[in-house]
């Protein structure tokens, strides 16, 4: 059982912050009145998840672009940042999202984005080793301006 506690690696600097965010995110999306089907939101879930979940593998795993609390463990805080804070903010962005309105929701979502995780590295939480936000802006316009309304368009379809 200790072993257990040990790997949650509830001592890394700057835990607070991801896990505060992460529980706000997914409370909102319970919260919020939907303008989507529970069947997108649980999809959207899906498939951000394990997007996110993949992208941690190549980028910060295989290719050690930056680390997320301690590089050795996947403490909860990585659980967290990685499952409920890419997928409630791509829940979220559907909810609203039209197409009269998609690129001041890209603009929106790509500022909440980048201010999550310039707070993490700000906090000591996310050390970046060859990555930096210039990356992550881009890769936050290519997720809300044009992989999210694609899956919407995806999931739309007959």
């Amino acid at each position: 059982m200790h072993e257990f506690f040990t790997n949650l690696d509830l001592h890394a600097k700057g835990l607070w912050f991801p896990v505060s965010v992460s529980i706000l995110l997914a409370l909102t999306v319970l919260f919020i009145p939907k303008n989507i089907p529970w069947k997108e939101i649980y999809i959207t879930f899906g498939v951000v998840g394990l997007a996110t979940w993949l992208s941690d593998g190549i980028l910060s795993r295989a290719l050690d672009l930056f680390d997320i609390g301690d590089p050795k463990k996947a403490g909860i805080g990585d659980i967290l940042s990685y499952t409920f804070i890419p997928t409630s903010l791509a829940i979220l962005f559907i909810n609203y999202f039209t197409r009269k309105n998609r690129w001041i929701l890209t603009s929106w979502f790509t500022l909440a984005a980048f201010l999550i995780e310039f707070g993490m590295v700000q906090l000591g939480y996310l050390k970046f080793k060859g990555w930096n936000g210039y990356f992550s802006i881009i890769a936050f316009v290519i997720a809300f301006g044009f992989l999210l309304p694609l899956h919407l368009k995806i999931i739309r379809s007959d």
